[in-house]
């Protein structure tokens, strides 16, 4: 027992001597630490570019559960996915090792590394690296994917300002052209917190047509397509010159005459979304302003029949209807418990749509209304500036005429093209008549002669039937002016009788004065002969 004792006791002072000894050795190691955080380690980081000059920049995916955050509002743009768009290219062309995806929209594929795959990119001379690796997941809802930028020290600034934002614009393009053209027509019922899929719904927009099948003008086609290329790559020049990126077309004509149909060959030569908006179903100001913020860049938005739509014409001050009656308040629209009237869509409140602050939201547009009565929509509302370019969609010409038959008949050239050339320079007549004509419903009746034999019979039916008209409507005014010269003669006659019954009367007093004037002659000169004998 004793030697236990002694045993225990020795080791309990060794053992405090050698803990003596690690804490010595702690408290060197935290005054050396110590030390370094106050005047080492600033000098040793401006060392370190020298030991290890890359820099290393992690895009991560978003949590899974993102596409339930809160209430729905708009989200931003996903940095990771854009990522994988910009880079697909780069990796079907070097990388050995591939991931596909199947496109969020559309029926692509997305084009990913696999981890520990690398790939580079040149920018202005600077070389990139890409990288695929695994981000630790600190919490339940990271995704746990993850890209890796490497580069060099010196291109730091070139990267962070001009490459990534580069990075950002070509994958958004890359995700826009993967994805279908949208239709997209405004709902009816709308509130201040509405979404976007409850303001607007869609369907995929796969209209065929295209300025090549469009029944125009090739010089006229020309222009509006070098107009909406000097739109579309005019970014900066917009910003230089502090207007908001957008462009307005107005297209009138007849009915029948294309206006539809230049609007899809637009979207699709644009690659551009289209948003309808059916002014009818809104109705306030605020509810046009949020349908505006609602849509997205790279779009077009449509206004058709602007005429017919709303009472859109004439002076701003006379919009408002009056005030309802108190009878028949409920009928329209009139909210007596709090005095409001709910249909007060205006025509100031569609020019601020057009051309107001809220023009500049959100990237490109185009905005394109559609009439059929030029003369009656308001000036200030397709003034220059507004409406940007107007174009008349008018009446089939020979050119159009032949971009139809090429479109239907697949003829470029047939003998009785001089004949249509002919009629067509007498008689007004729409493409879409045109079509009809050459669009037999019998499959077996698609002979080019027989469709061309058709439309001259058309042509020449409606040409008598305007000579017949022009004839009818020549001898209506024969009529009238007959008319018009009787009564004229009617009405200088009745003058004339007057005037000759005057001049007899006239006449008569001129001779009764005559005899009272002789009389007095007599007495005056019997009065004189007495005074002269």
């Amino acid at each position: 027992m004793q030697m236990m004792g002694a045993v225990l006791d020795h080791f309990r002072s060794s053992a405090w001597y050698y803990l003596t000894a690690v804490l010595a050795a702690c408290a060197r190691i935290g005054v050396f630490r110590t030390y370094f955080n106050q005047y080492l380690r600033r000098p040793l980081r401006r060392l370190l570019p020298f030991l290890d000059p890359f820099v290393t920049i992690d895009i991560a995916a978003k949590p899974e559960d993102y596409s339930f955050s809160y209430q729905g509002k708009v989200k931003s743009s996903d940095a990771y996915a854009e990522v994988l768009a910009y880079l697909s290219a780069v990796c079907s062309r070097d990388a050995r090792e591939l991931r596909a995806e199947g496109a969020v929209e559309g029926h692509t594929f997305v084009l990913s590394l696999r981890e520990g795959q690398v790939v580079t990119d040149d920018f202005k001379g600077a070389t990139i690296s890409w990288s695929a690796v695994a981000e630790e997941k600190t919490t339940w809802r990271a995704s746990g994917r993850c890209c890796r930028l490497t580069f060099h020290e010196r291109h730091r600034r070139l990267v962070v300002d001009e490459y990534l934002p580069h990075v950002r614009r070509a994958g958004q393009e890359v995700m826009f052209g993967n994805r279908p053209r949208r239709l997209y027509s405004n709902k009816k019922e709308l509130s201040y917190h509405s979404t976007r899929d409850e303001v607007w719904s869609y369907i995929d927009f796969d209209h065929p047509t295209t300025f090549d099948t469009l029944a125009m003008d090739p010089a006229k086609k020309q222009m509006i397509k070098d107009d909406l290329d000097d739109f579309s790559n005019s970014r900066d020049y917009y910003r230089r010159i502090g207007k908001a990126w957008k462009r307005g077309y107005l297209l009138h004509g007849p009915p029948g005459t294309g206006k539809s149909t230049m609007i899809a060959a637009m979207a699709n030569y644009l690659k551009y979304d289209i948003y309808d908006i059916e002014l009818t179903t809104l109705e306030s100001n605020s509810d046009l302003r949020k349908l505006f913020i609602e849509t997205t860049g790279k779009s077009i938005i449509v206004i058709e029949d602007i005429d017919c739509s709303l009472d859109l014409t004439g002076s701003r001050a006379t919009m408002l209807p009056p005030l309802p009656a108190l009878d028949d308040a409920a009928e329209a629209g009139y909210d007596k418990s709090r005095g409001k009237r709910h249909n007060i869509l205006t025509l100031s409140g569609l020019l601020n749509f057009i051309d107001g602050l809220w023009s500049a939201h959100s990237g490109e547009r185009i905005i394109v209304f559609t009439t059929n009565h030029l003369d009656k929509l308001d000036p200030a509302l397709i003034r220059r500036g507004r409406m940007d370019m107007h174009i008349e969609m008018s009446y089939c010409g020979f050119e159009a005429f032949k971009t139809l038959a090429n479109n239907y008949l697949e003829v470029e050239a047939h003998p009785l093209f001089g004949a249509v050339e002919e009629l067509l320079g007498d008689v007004k007549m729409t493409p879409a008549d045109v079509a009809e004509c050459l669009m037999p419903s019998k499959r077996s009746a698609r002979d080019a002669d027989a469709c061309l034999t058709r439309l001259i019979d058309q042509l020449k039916e409606r040409k008598a039937a305007e000579e017949d008209k022009e004839s009818k409507t020549a001898e209506e005014d024969d009529v009238k002016d007959t008319a018009k010269e009787e009564d004229k003669w009617e009405t200088e006659k009745v003058p004339s009788k007057s005037k000759s019954k005057k001049e007899k009367t006239e006449a008569c007093q001129v001779v009764t004065n005559g005899a009272h004037t002789g009389a007095s002659g007599v007495s005056v000169s019997t009065s004189t002969d007495h005074y002269l004998s």
